[in-house]
């Protein structure tokens, strides 16, 4: 699929989990854009060779960064931000594909896809609290010099 589409659709599904989750509506643009960098970054990291892991780590600290600066700036929360921006990145896709071999009695593809479906998982979560405590190191070194 295009780069164009895979913009457009990953924009559209950060925004329409926005609305599923009561983002206030000023803020939906700016969560579909999250999802879309979060997104598009994922793809070139998979374009450029690195495997799913790495590649969901690497969208996921930078989707919390900017979920953390658009916080900051237009005064919301950053769970508005940070949950619209994971959105396209959690594996659904594979973990339906697991659920679907074991119904077809492919047990030994359907571990392999949970595995890495549960390893995403878990990357997503990691990433975002690496971010959090990272930015938490920021601020308590900024405000020490400051102070």
């Amino acid at each position: 699929m295009p780069w164009i589409e895979q913009a457009v659709l990953s924009f559209i599904t950060a925004v329409a989990f926005g609305l599923i989750f009561n983002a206030p509506r000023q803020t939906l643009p700016q969560c579909g854009v999250v999802g879309m960098i979060g997104w598009l970054l994922y793809m070139a990291c998979m374009e450029m060779g690195l495997e799913a892991i790495p590649s969901t780590l690497i969208a996921v600290i930078i989707v919390a960064i900017i979920s953390q600066l658009f916080a900051k700036l237009y005064k919301t929360p950053i769970i508005v931000f940070s949950v619209a921006g994971i959105i396209p990145l959690v594996p659904g896709g594979t973990a339906y594909d697991a659920m679907r071999r074991v119904v077809e009695n492919e047990y030994d593809i359907a571990v392999q896809l949970g595995v890495k479906a549960f390893m995403i998982s878990g990357t997503i979560a990691i990433g975002l609290v690496l971010s959090e405590v990272v930015n938490q190191l920021i601020r308590r070194t900024y405000l020490v010099r400051r102070g």
